[in-house]
């Protein structure tokens, strides 16, 4: 069988969008550092705050939490396993498909959701830097980049 090289069909990068990247890349690790510290200051794991965080839209399928997450669903059956015994989430019926299970986020889940999310500092001290309509700019350059990507999360 032959492989068939695979096409990268965006532009060359110039510099500018390669120190960029290298930017974005910094701030994602960054933001990955305080989120598992701040989790685990709260004894939850990076995965299961991500679930808690997922759950602020509202109630999910497991199977949708497992796509958002890129993950396998045995391993979210894991993770909301450990946030129901702990009392953050319960699993209800869909009232479409009853053999679809929903996960919720109880009172105590959003709570410690929110607990975590308003702890955290990344970004607030950089954006303090820059005025509001910087930072208005900023989110609307986010936005649009977002819109035009693909996959999940986007």
């Amino acid at each position: 069988m032959n492989a068939q090289p695979i096409r990268d069909t965006a532009p060359p990068a110039d510099e500018i969008t390669r120190e960029v990247v290298d930017l974005m890349a910094n701030l994602v690790a960054l933001f990955h550092r305080e989120y598992e510290e701040a989790a685990a200051a709260r004894s939850l794991t990076g995965a299961q705050a991500k679930v808690l965080a997922l759950l602020r839209r509202g109630p999910m399928p497991m199977r949708q939490i497992a796509q958002t997450l890129s993950c396998e669903p045995s391993n979210v059956t894991g993770i909301v396993d450990r946030l129901e015994t702990r009392g953050f989430v319960t699993r209800q019926p869909d009232r479409q498909d009853r053999r679809v299970k929903l996960v919720a986020a109880t009172d105590t889940g959003s709570t410690a959701s929110e607990e975590l999310r308003e702890s955290l500092n990344f970004a607030r001290e950089p954006l303090a830097a820059l005025g509001p309509d910087e930072r208005t700019q900023l989110r609307d350059l986010l936005r649009r980049m977002l819109a035009g990507a693909s996959g999940p999360g986007a």
